[in-house]
Formats: structure tokens, sequence, C-alpha cells
């Protein structure tokens, strides 16, 4: 019995797998290559955000004082916003970061060295010259005694080289910021 070519493709091809059908194979072995990839990301993006939530849930239980600690506004510390007809929050916002006091974890952090121990901050505005006063408060202090100011300039969107003559520029001024530490 003589084969010929034709003949043995036939016979050792599968009938689910030809010529015809390859197209369909090669796509369906890369739906399920795609399908896999995408398995394995969705499963990399859920494990990722429940330890996040199982962080922020383990944190929000420890004791204010933790180096990692997320605090808690109305808790741990309060800001009041007023005057705000006079000055909006984003300006004040962009004079407190000029100054290096947005970030809550360093205002709490009582280590001289690393943060900034600070107790109060009050923020005043000189409308006439453009100017923000800012009044910073070290935990310790006494009285009506600020241990700092910083003036940051409006206009300039910038903290003035003049800027230690600050006595004359917050008296009398309206406050429109305030930032209060309340845990101890």
């Amino acid at each position: 019995m003589d084969m010929t070519n034709r003949d043995v493709r036939e016979t050792t091809m599968s009938k689910y797998f030809n010529k015809k059908t390859a197209p369909y194979w090669v796509i369906a072995v890369l739906v399920v290559l795609i399908a896999i990839i995408l398995a394995v990301q969705f499963k990399a993006n859920s494990s990722n955000q429940t330890t996040t939530a199982t962080v922020k849930t383990s944190n929000s239980s420890e004791k204010a004082s933790s180096s990692t600690q997320k605090y808690v506004a109305g808790k741990d510390y309060k800001i009041t916003y007023s005057n705000t007809n006079l000055i909006d929050k984003a300006t004040i916002q962009k004079g407190l970061k000029a100054s290096y006091l947005t970030d809550i974890n360093d205002l709490m952090n009582t280590d001289e060295q690393t943060g900034s121990n600070m107790a109060k901050i009050e923020v005043y505005y000189n409308k006439d010259k453009n100017l923000l006063v800012e009044r910073l408060f070290k935990n310790g202090y006494s009285g009506n005694q600020d241990s700092a100011r910083v003036v940051y300039d409006v206009s300039q969107g910038k903290i003035p080289d003049n800027g230690a003559d600050t006595d004359s520029h917050y008296l009398d001024l309206p406050l429109v910021y305030t930032w209060e530490k309340l845990t101890k």
C-alpha cells in the first residue's frame, strides 16, 4: 500500500488540529495566557489592598505616640480656619507648606532632633502687605509667648529674605488659621 504525503499528514494529524483550526488554537492559547496574567495581577492588587487595610486598622489601635501612627483630626489635633472671606484655605496651605508646617506626624513628634515638637500654630493675614504671619508655639510654651515666627509673602509665593522682621506684621491682624495639638 503506497501512501502519499497527504495521506500521512491526514492520518497523523488530529481531526481537531489541522490547518483550518490552527489560527483558532493560537487565539485560544493567547486568551488563556492573558486570562492567567490578569488573574495574577488581580490577586496581587487584592493582597496589597488587604495588607494596607490591615495596617491602617492596626495603626488606629496603637497609641498616638507611635512614630508610624496616622494622627486623627479632632482626637490628636485640631485645625480651625477663620476669616475665610479674607483669604482662601489653599493659599494658607501654600504658606504652611513653604514653612514645612503641613506634615502632621512631624508637628506631633516631640523629639527635638527629628520632629517639630509643636503645641500650636497660629496664622495671621496682613491684607495690606499680602503676608501670612505664622506664630509657632513649641510644647511647654507659656502664656502668649511664641517660639518662632515665619512670614510668607503671598504675592511672591515664598518666604521673603527680610522675614525676620515679624513683630509689627501680626499685631491686630485677623487670625485665619489655628493648628492645636490635643494629645499630650
